[in-house]
């Protein structure tokens, strides 16, 4: 079954989480648990900074209402406490102590629900000396060790957008943290706090890596066949100025890059020694320049040499194999990508787009334990909008 399944509902449905409105780790986290079903309500602020584009085209607040909550207010603290007690999860992504401030704290929500799991999403964690100075991926992703191994040798490290801070060492361990805890809360009876900083998870990828420096194979940024320097694991570009990927890394692999190429393996120098790889890397350029990347996907897609075209946003939704298995689909109207992974028994149904707070109160709120007078009284009252 593909993600696709308007029927479906994803493995997680039955499970109701509580989201405090944040930026990037923490929509992502409760993107990925809206996405297998889970029933996600985020809380807003009444007077939410102004933001970058409208409401829809921020496609990690898909799959999920949302409400604005006056948490000035005793009654607005008093409703999020409320809907806690209904909850299965929490996630907040603020400073250390911001929530315990508001009242909201680990202490009181566990003592109101002590099988919540309460998620917390910060860049340096809840302690240690930088715990409350501000920061942003590419400074957690540096003091983590893993910025300085990216890009090659000889120039400075190379940013990866915000993925290995934001959304990949932040957001998807924040919720791989949170199922892990409702696995145990379902068999204990009780929740717990996760504490998912984005320098822990940055450098929990680098596990494999360290591996490498341990072993005495670490050869600093670009030396690995992986690190950017390497001609048989490298970005080439081809006649039309377009771009395609080789990854050629294993000898058989690189065999048939060869002969596909038609280089002659006796007229290079051993691709071993790294000190080898610059002659080949330009013997590989001269080649890959000759044809255009259409014409190489021709001739390569299918081959043995590890292969693929670089491809942008666009073309990569059209590409044959990605329409085939349903990897980016269409929501409203816009192109996205499609939840992941993907299940045999329990497939994810088709999101739905993410909608300004308050749309729909009474809709936002089903579930929640609230009757419609109570809901209307909140909204005349100003706690919710």
């Amino acid at each position: 079954m593909t993600p696709q399944n308007k029927a479906a509902a994803g493995p997680l449905q039955g499970l109701k989480v509580i989201e405090m409105a944040g930026l990037a780790p923490g929509p992502f986290a409760a993107m990925m648990l809206a996405d297998m079903g889970a029933q996600v309500l985020r809380i807003d602020r009444p007077d939410p900074a102004p933001r970058a584009m409208p409401q829809r085209f921020y496609f990690t607040d898909r799959n999920r209402r949302s409400i604005a909550v006056d948490l000035k207010s005793a009654d607005g603290v008093a409703l999020v406490k409320r809907l806690l007690g209904e909850s299965d999860a929490l996630i907040e992504g603020f400073r250390p102590g911001v929530m315990e401030r508001l009242g909201l704290g680990p202490e009181v929500c566990l003592a109101l629900n002590p099988k919540l799991v309460y998620g917390r999403m910060t860049g340096w964690g809840q302690d240690g000396p930088m715990a409350m100075a501000p920061g942003h991926d590419i400074n957690y992703i540096a003091l983590s060790g893993a910025l300085e191994a990216i890009g090659e040798a000889g120039r400075p490290p190379v940013l990866p957008l915000n993925l290995v801070g934001d959304f990949g060492g932040g957001g998807m361990y924040l919720a791989f943290g949170i199922a892990c805890a409702l696995i145990e809360a379902a068999r204990s009876g009780q929740g717990q706090v996760v504490d998912a900083a984005m320098v822990d998870g940055a450098a929990s990828l680098m596990t494999y890596f360290h591996g490498y420096r341990a072993g005495g194979k670490w050869a600093g940024r670009g030396g690995s066949v992986t690190g950017g320097s390497s001609p048989f694991y490298a970005v080439y570009e081809t006649k039309d100025g377009k771009y395609i990927t080789i990854g050629s890394a294993e000898p058989k692999f690189y065999a048939d890059l060869l002969r596909q190429t038609g280089l002659d393996q006796a007229g290079l120098p051993d691709r071993a020694d790294p000190a080898n790889w610059p002659v080949i890397r330009e013997r590989l350029e001269a080649v890959f320049r000759s044809r255009t990347r259409d014409e190489w996907c021709a001739q390569l897609e299918t081959s043995e040499t590890c292969f693929a075209p670089v491809l942008d946003m666009a073309e990569a939704a059209t590409h044959p194999h990605n329409a085939a298995r349903g990897t980016f689909i269409e929501v409203d109207g816009m192109l996205q990508p499609a939840p992941a992974p993907r299940f045999s028994r329990t497939p994810s149904a088709t999101p739905t787009a993410g909608v300004e707070p308050g749309v729909d109160l009474a809709a936002a709120l089903d579930g929640w334990g609230l009757d419609a007078s109570e809901i209307q009284t909140l909204n005349a009252s100003g706690v919710v909008s």
